[in-house]
């Protein structure tokens, strides 16, 4: 089965359109993928709190990945995405606090007790047939106690602000709940706390804080042990760690993971001929310096009707016509497009003579 049939089947969801493959298949086993894994990030929350379920090690092969609440029932799902289309649609039992991610994460806010339970994460290949599957067990606290006081959260945690920055923009990695008698604080890119992946370090009693080699120069380290980024750009996606260590000696450390909007640029629309006799071919092309987008035709300034006349490539950057009629003369343009963002390329004019 084509992945177009699986995903967009027409008058379907591309929710609904999955489910029509995944209603097939087997989902009993708790982990068909040897190496896919999810983890919490934070390992515990309390209600009223944001969790994500961070993917690991996704299929090489896979095309589209869905998240379900539950074990084995494929009726309960939170939301599908679809790589090679670049669209995310909600499932049944989406409450709109769900944000799905390219890279196979699943964005929680806000949880009550009864989000408590297991949450599976499923990837599927072209023809729309399951790759791998992974589950984990999500436990919601009424509330945690630290120190024999009251607290929503029984270790410190990060959060950014704002959830998702476009591209030059800033993100404050915001600390909450640290802990007390701190003496030290460090941020590292990534999740391993290696001395290379050091971006700075705050010693209580200094005055600044000292950098480290990952240290790009645009960012600013507080003393509550916030980091702020400036003008992101497309390496800074990913993990950050803060280690902070305690006058018992004792360290305790947050991961967070910061998202950019990446903007689409302004695609070129070329033709290899502008003026050309009836009953040949004419032959577009939609020039991108963009991966992972979405392409769409523009004929006088309305969505381009494909007729028996008409073939794209798999991608939609190339469009040929033949052969061409009195009525495929006029405007062409193609718009590119990802879930931040699109833009239209200038028009070119195709002229159309007798033979």
């Amino acid at each position: 089965m084509a992945e177009s049939s699986v995903l967009l089947c027409k008058g379907c969801t591309p929710w609904q359109g999955i489910l029509l493959t995944a209603s097939l298949l087997n989902f009993w086993l708790l982990s068909t993928g040897a190496h896919m894994t999810t983890e919490l990030v934070p390992l515990q929350v309390a209600e009223g709190e944001n969790v994500l379920f961070l993917a690991h090690d996704l299929p090489e092969s896979l095309t589209a990945f869905a998240w379900f609440k539950g074990l084995r029932s494929t009726k309960k799902g939170i939301a599908l995405y679809s790589l090679y289309q670049n669209v995310s649609g909600p499932g049944p039992v989406h409450s709109g606090r769900e944000t799905i991610y390219r890279n196979g994460s699943l964005l929680l806010e806000k949880v009550t007790q009864k989000d408590s339970g297991f949450y599976t994460l499923r990837t599927y290949n072209i023809r729309g047939k399951l790759i791998a599957t992974t589950s984990i067990y999500l436990h919601v606290h009424a509330f945690l106690w630290k120190c024999g006081r009251f607290d929503i959260s029984g270790q410190p945690t990060i959060e950014s602000v704002p959830p998702s920055v476009a591209e030059g923009g800033s993100a404050l990695l915001r600390v909450r709940n640290p802990p007390e008698n701190i003496i030290a604080f460090a941020w590292f890119k990534g999740m391993t706390v290696l001395k290379d992946q050091e971006i700075a370090r705050y010693i209580t009693g200094r005055k600044s804080p000292v950098t480290g080699p990952a240290y790009s120069g645009r960012e600013t380290l507080y003393q509550d042990g916030s980091l702020l980024l400036h003008g992101v750009t497309r390496k800074e996606p990913g993990l950050y760690t803060l280690r902070i260590l305690r006058t018992d000696m004792k360290s305790e450390a947050a991961t967070v993971q910061l998202q950019v909007d990446k903007p689409v640029t302004q695609p070129t629309a070329q033709i290899t001929e502008t003026t050309v006799a009836g009953r040949r071919s004419a032959i577009l092309t939609c020039i991108s310096p963009d991966t992972d987008v979405s392409i769409r035709w523009i004929f006088n300034n309305k969505t381009l009707q494909l007729t028996e006349r008409m073939f794209v490539s798999p991608t939609k950057c190339g469009l040929q016509i033949h052969p061409v009629k009195r009525e495929n003369a006029g405007e062409y343009k193609c718009e590119v497009s990802n879930q931040f963002s699109l833009k239209t390329s200038l028009p070119v004019s195709l002229v159309v003579t007798n033979e």
